[in-house]
């Protein structure tokens, strides 16, 4: 398979219980065209293994290391996840060449696979341009079962990442990529942004956001306090889908919890108000695939910003999964 890495199985280490106590125990590295259909529920992780977009972008680059410091991260974690329940490593989708778009094809097909298969894929970038690739597996998948099911986009991100691809695309385009093909199709564009900074996006861009009927929560009442205002807000933005897909962009975290992205800032939000709305939209039932982007080891302290990425990764699968 081009564009393709079968998982690395000395990535998956940690504390040693024989008892399945923790991720790295239980955990299956399996090449992604082997991942079998479950007769119960299963997760797949992927990695997408491409920063090409963050340079296009003029970003930090380093991300293409994201997935595999991520899983690493993960493996050292408590498993409290059922015995029917299995845990895949699918692997990576890479690039070479610089090659994006063939990668973000590549990606596509792999998510629709996955989806096909009756699992639950979780993608880790990677550059926010994972997200064109997955909402597009997303898509096939759906259109393949001709059901005309709408798909909601709900971005925990300090970007739009709405920029106009007039030069190229890159990790700050994707989702104006999806907006004008929404267009194109005459289907409506869903799409929820939570964190957005004044101080990440210049005046255009809150004008395409405006334009295209985004619905978005600014930082400064992207906060704990408000959490009642912010779930009505999802609520309602859910209401008006059939499926979600989650994308979680690192760099919308505040350095203190994230350096390790290419984007830093310490204006971000903090993981409690990330955890708490995650509670609601895995509460509704409608969560179809996740993604967590920009993950730069190369910029990393302390392994901190790994440590976010697993732990809202355990908290997602631990909630959709409960014991």
């Amino acid at each position: 398979m081009k564009h393709y890495l079968a998982p690395d199985t000395t990535i998956w280490k940690g504390r040693i219980s024989n008892k399945s106590l923790y991720l790295h125990e239980k955990v299956k590295c399996v090449s992604l065209s082997d991942i079998p259909e479950p007769p119960k529920k299963s997760i797949t992780l992927l990695g997408y293994a491409c920063d090409e977009g963050v340079k296009r972008n003029q970003g930090r680059v380093g991300a293409v290391k994201g997935p595999e410091t991520i899983k690493n991260s993960l493996g050292k974690m408590p498993n409290h996840l059922p015995s029917t329940v299995q845990l895949y490593d699918g692997g990576s989708i890479t690039c070479s060449k610089g090659d994006m778009e063939a990668s973000q094809e590549a990606l596509s097909a792999a998510v629709a696979s996955l989806l096909q298969k009756k699992q639950f894929p979780i993608v880790l970038g990677g550059g926010h341009d994972v997200a064109y690739g997955h909402y597009h597996g997303i898509k096939n998948y759906l259109d393949s079962k001709k059901e005309g099911q709408t798909i909601g986009i709900i971005n925990f991100d300090a970007h739009f990442d709405l920029r106009q691809n007039t030069h190229n695309n890159n990790s700050g385009t994707p989702f104006y990529q999806i907006a004008m093909e929404c267009e194109k199709e005459n289907t409506d564009f869903k799409y929820l942004c939570l964190g957005i900074r004044k101080d990440a996006n210049d005046r255009s861009l809150f004008q395409t956001a405006k334009e295209l009927d985004v619905t978005y929560v600014l930082s400064d009442t992207f906060q704990i306090q408000f959490l009642d205002e912010i779930n009505t807000w999802i609520h309602a933005f859910i209401k008006t889908v059939d499926h979600v897909y989650l994308t979680i962009d690192l760099d919308g975290f505040s350095s203190a919890y994230a350096p390790g992205v290419s984007a830093p800032s310490p204006m971000g939000f903090t993981p409690h108000i990330a955890l708490e709305c995650l509670k609601t939209i895995i509460g509704s039932g409608k969560l179809i695939s996740m993604d967590i982007a920009e993950m730069n080891p190369k910029y990393d302290v302390d392994g901190q910003t790994a440590k976010l990425a697993a732990s809202l990764l355990h908290h997602v699968v631990d909630t959709l999964y409960k014991a």
